[in-house]
């Protein structure tokens, strides 16, 4: 984490950490809603189904009946989050909604709107 991350998004970074080394994934996610309820989750790499791991949290967010996101982060060794994973967010979140992007260690590197790319 860096000092200037609240101690909500902090515990967003923890979820996706933890979601990540559970199953060994690529990536691991966690977004928190309108409600300040929170959902976490990796990569999905079956053989039908393939989602990153930001958008199952979006997924999975929306499924428990979320109707808006107040923040997401996605823990990733890439250097950019996909275009379509901020649309996810974008969707359920708006434009506006905080997307960070944190290193395996936790440590955010930045942070951008989900209308901007990350």
């Amino acid at each position: 984490m860096t000092p200037d991350t609240s101690a909500e998004d902090a515990k967003l970074v923890t979820l996706a950490r933890s979601a990540r080394a559970r199953l060994s994934a690529l990536e691991g996610a966690a977004v928190r809603d309108g409600d300040g309820r929170t959902y976490s989750a990796t990569t999905v790499e079956l053989p039908s189904l393939a989602l990153s791991a930001l958008q199952a949290a979006v997924a999975q967010a929306y499924a428990s009946g979320a109707r808006t996101l107040e923040a997401a982060v996605v823990v990733t060794e890439a250097d950019v989050v996909a275009d379509d994973d901020l649309a996810a967010v974008r969707d359920l979140g708006g434009v506006a909604t905080p997307v960070h992007v944190a290193t395996p260690d936790g440590v955010v590197q930045r942070t951008s709107q989900a209308g901007v790319g990350a």
